[in-house]
């Protein structure tokens, strides 16, 4: 039932959890709005769940921003990952390939990010009139109270492209997706150098959201590339600066080819929970089960914690760690068989799993059962 694979490339295919396709490289013309270019459709496809790229690569003139806007790194990796799992819904990962966005420009970014602005306070940060186009709430004062009455809302723009091939052997864009990053908890300081204060503004925050949503929108639109093709914004709410887990998308609308206006909204039931203390009574008995077999191996040894992220209030993946000392590579693989089979017994089928296993020299081995698989992968680092 166990496999214990050596090869990097293996483990690399199992992460993806779909066999690759491997199809011929194709050249194909990239058409622009002014020019078109020559790129390429890369031969290797390594998984139906993500989007082949366009070469050569083009980054986004705003990439980078993300790290200095946004929390932790946990709401980082899932702010673009989970953008990606939004635009499947209309954008088939099959039919369409992805490019980081080529339309919202570093500068124009920022200026988003920014405040409305009084005169003065334009005056003050060097701006004229036309770039008073920040999309958070005006403040005129400095008190407490005013910064609580208007905080910041919008922590960060992401924009994400899909083309798509037409039967000529061209490439076009296809659709574009926006993704605004909200925030749960609003960290502020009335005077320079001072305390640091927050406002907690959950309840607020998916109305302001929606209501920047339509203004992005209109200003998307007012942009000859964007003005005829579908465009989704989906709404992001990233956890406090001390959260161990990352923020969640809890929102979504669809604006058809050359509309204006969003449609409805789409709700998005997804949470990320920390164990062992979140989940849902049986998944945290499972959860405990496993742990206490572990600790029955080792046991002085008190250390397995896990991830787990729900989707419709279901359980989809858990990612476990176990950090703990071996004294021999013998007895490292004789563990992680152990777990390997604690794995597969305990955890339902439907549930992706994987099991990150390190010591004081680094990795020592990673275990991964996919949803449906019914033997897991298993990879011993040397």
């Amino acid at each position: 039932m166990k496999k214990i694979s050596m090869a990097a490339l293996i483990l690399m295919l199992l992460l993806t959890g779909c066999a690759p396709n491997f199809q011929k490289q194709e050249e194909v013309v990239q058409e622009k709005q002014d020019t078109n270019e020559k790129a390429i459709i890369p031969k290797y496809k390594i998984s139906d769940e993500y989007y082949s790229s366009i070469l050569p690569f083009k980054p986004s003139e705003a990439r980078g921003l993300v790290v200095g806007n946004l929390n932790t790194r946990y709401d980082i990796n899932e702010f673009e990952t989970g953008l990606m799992r939004i635009a499947q819904r209309n954008f088939d990962p099959n039919q369409y390939f992805f490019q980081e966005g080529q339309y919202l420009k570093k500068n124009i970014v920022q200026l988003w990010l920014n405040r409305k602005f009084t005169d003065e306070q334009l005056k003050a940060n060097g701006l004229d009139q036309k770039q008073n186009i920040g999309l958070n709430p005006l403040k005129e004062g400095n008190e407490q109270a005013d910064f609580q009455k208007n905080p910041i809302y919008l922590a960060h723009i992401l924009e994400h492209d899909y083309l798509e091939k037409g039967s000529d052997g061209t490439v076009h864009l296809g659709g574009v997706v926006i993704g605004l990053a909200l925030n749960s908890v609003y960290y502020y300081q009335t005077e320079q150098y001072g305390a640091t204060y927050e406002a907690d503004v959950k309840g607020k925050v998916e109305q302001e959201g929606k209501n920047i949503a339509a203004e992005v929108l209109k200003r998307l639109r007012e942009m000859d590339d964007l003005k005829n093709v579908p465009i989704t914004i989906a709404l992001f709410e990233q956890k406090e600066k001390s959260s161990v887990v990352p923020g969640n998308f809890i929102a979504y609308a669809n604006a058809s080819k050359g509309s204006s206006s969003l449609g409805n909204w789409e709700t998005i039931d997804e949470q990320y929970v920390l164990f062992p203390n979140g989940g849902n009574k049986e998944d945290s008995d499972r959860f405990n089960k496993f742990k206490q077999d572990v600790e029955k191996y080792f046991p002085n040894f008190n250390g397995v914690i896990g991830k787990a992220f729900y989707a419709d209030k279901n359980m989809q993946q858990l990612d476990i760690e176990i950090p703990i000392q071996f004294y021999g590579k013998a007895e490292a693989i004789s563990f992680t068989q152990f777990v390997t089979g604690k794995v597969m017994e305990i955890f339902p089928k439907y549930i992706t799993v994987q099991v990150s296993i390190s010591s004081v020299n680094g990795p020592e081995s990673l275990i991964v059962r996919k949803a449906e698989q019914d033997e897991p992968f298993v990879h011993i680092y040397q």
